[in-house]
C-alpha cells in the first residue's frame, strides 16, 4: 500500500535513489481490473520500497499487452530522460481507472509499479492475493499451541487468563503474538465490537474489539481496537481461529508470571 506517500514519491524514489532490494518473483502474475486480464507475466519483480514487505512490479510489456488502455499523462515520450511517466489503466466498467508508474530511470526501469489497491484482484499462479501487498517470500509464520500460563493486565487489573489452548504466533522480524479463548476474559462487557478491520497477507481478515474496563469507583479506562480475532484466518494458521489476541504495546502481558518485556 502506498500509506502516506504518494505513488509519484514513491515512484521516484525508487528511480532516483533505488528499492531497499528487488529480485524476479519467479511466479506467473496476472492482474484484474474490472474482471479483464490487464496484465499476464512471468517476469514481475518483487521490489521492497521500504523494508518492511514487497510490492510487484510489472514489466511495461506485459501491461501494453493486455486488455486495459494504458494512457500516460501529457506529451508523454518514455524513452526520454525522466525519472518516471504517471499514467492509468483504463478497462470499461465501475471501477475507476488504476493509476501506473512506470520507471524510466535505475534498476527498475521499464517496470510498472501498479498499487495493489487500485486492481479487482491480482493472482500468483492461480491463487488470489489478499487485498494488501504480497506475501514476503523470505518471512514464516508459526503457530505453536502451548500451555503456559498468559496474563494479561491494564493498570494493575487482570483482564484475562488463560493456561490453556493457547497458541503463539511467531512471525519473522515481529513480536510474538498470544491468541488466548475468549473466554479466558474476565468480564465479556468490558468487550465492546469496532468497527475497524484490516487485511493481514498472511493471516486473513481481522476484527477488533475495544476494551471499556468499568470498575466500581475507579474512572472508566478505554482502549480501541485492544484485542483482534480471525473468524475466518489462512489455512496456514486455522490455530488461531476462535481465540483473541491483546495488543501487547497496549497491555501488561506475563508468560508464567513473568512480565514480558516492551
Amino acid at each position: 500500500m502506498i500509506s502516506a506517500r504518494t505513488l509519484r514519491e514513491v515512484a521516484e524514489e525508487v528511480a532516483s535513489v533505488g528499492p531497499h532490494r528487488h529480485e524476479p518473483s519467479k511466479r506467473r502474475i496476472r492482474g484484474f481490473l474490472n474482471d479483464q486480464c490487464v496484465f499476464d507475466s512471468l517476469y514481475a519483480e518483487y521490489v521492497w520500497e521500504q523494508p518492511y514487505y514487497p510490492n510487484f512490479y510489472i514489466p511495461l510489456s506485459a501491461i501494453e499487452a493486455g486488455h486495459g488502455e494504458l494512457l500516460f499523462h501529457g506529451d508523454t515520450d518514455i524513452d526520454d530522460d525522466s525519472l518516471i511517466h504517471l499514467g492509468s489503466l483504463t478497462v470499461p466498467g465501475p471501477r475507476p481507472p488504476a493509476r501506473i508508474a512506470l520507471i524510466n530511470q535505475g534498476p527498475l526501469k521499464g517496470l510498472v509499479k501498479v498499487p495493489f489497491e487500485s486492481l479487482d484482484k491480482w493472482l500468483a499462479e492461480e491463487e488470489v492475493l489478499p487485498p494488501s501487498h504480497p506475501r514476503d517470500p523470505y518471512k514464516r509464520i508459526e503457530c505453536l499451541p502451548s500451555s503456559r500460563s498468559v496474563r494479561v493486565e491494564l493498570n494493575g487489573v487482570v483482564i484475562a487468563e488463560s493456561n490453556k489452548n493457547n497458541v503463539f504466533l511467531h512471525e519473522t522480524g515481529l513480536r510474538t503474538r498470544y491468541y488466548i479463548p475468549i473466554s479466558s476474559v474476565k468480564n465479556l462487557g468490558w468487550l465492546v465490537a469496532s468497527n475497524t478491520a484490516t487485511v493481514c497477507p498472511y493471516k486473513g481478515t481481522a476484527g477488533y474489539y475495544d476494551l471499556e474496563l468499568n470498575l466500581a469507583g475507579r474512572e472508566t479506562v478505554g482502549v480501541k481496537d485492544a484485542i483482534w480475532y480471525y473468524d475466518e484466518p489462512f489455512d496456514e494458521v486455522e490455530k488461531i481461529k476462535g481465540k483473541i489476541c491483546f495488543y501487547n504495546e497496549k497491555f501488561d502481558i506475563f508468560l508464567d508470571g513473568v512480565r514480558e518485556e516492551s
